[in-house]
């Protein structure tokens, strides 16, 4: 079965993204495929690469980047969330003249059309987070 993961709760703040990534990794135990997971609303803060939790802590932003590396996943980021939340990859620093990125490897910025897409494409849209 291929899938599709919407997650629109950030890290540390919900279980959301906790749940979402170990619901990918048993899916991809399983064989099933991950076609796209998209970051929505406050899910953008899954894609800081500047987020840094205490040693004894789970790595939730490196979580997805690995997984996303390790499997060919793609990780999308929702355009007009990001921009609201701070969030820029180098092609809108660049944009929007700013002076830093933020987004961590593995993910990409784009708009909400790659989530319809990820709909179409997916057998199940599985969304994590209200």
């Amino acid at each position: 079965m291929k899938f599709a993961i919407l997650v629109n709760e950030g890290p540390y703040t919900h279980q959301a993204s906790d749940s979402a990534y170990l619901f990918a990794k048993a899916a991809l135990a399983k064989g099933h495929e991950i076609f796209r997971v998209f970051f929505y609303h406050d899910g953008v803060n899954n894609a800081s690469r500047l987020t840094v939790p205490p040693q004894d802590d789970r790595h939730i932003v490196n979580r997805w980047s690995a997984l996303a590396q390790e499997h060919g996943i793609d990780l999308v980021v929702c355009i007009a969330a990001a921009q609201r939340r701070g969030m820029l990859d180098e092609n809108e620093m660049k944009r929007q003249g700013k002076d830093a990125n933020n987004i961590a490897p593995g993910f990409r910025i784009s708009g909400l059309g790659q989530l319809v897409e990820a709909g179409i494409q997916a057998d199940r849209l599985v969304t994590f987070g209200d």
